[in-house]
């Protein structure tokens, strides 16, 4: 449970941050995101909402790249 409610607040900093203006950013700001965003995947991925949306994501690429033969 603890992972779940990091993972939310990780969440709500990454959509807070995305939402500044781009040019708005440093250099610093964006590695940051970056580190934030990271984070995010490495609480998520071992949950079973991190599953489901690898699993959404591997159907997808896999349709995507059955599409294009």
């Amino acid at each position: 449970m603890v992972t779940i409610n990091v993972a939310v607040l990780l969440a709500v900093i990454v959509l807070i941050r995305l939402r500044r203006r781009t040019e708005a950013r440093s250099r610093f700001d964006e590695k940051l995101t970056v580190v934030i965003v990271l984070a995010l995947g490495v609480l998520l991925a071992p949950t079973p909402v991190g599953q489901g949306i690898m699993d959404i994501l591997s159907q997808l690429v896999s349709g995507v790249s059955q599409a294009g033969l």
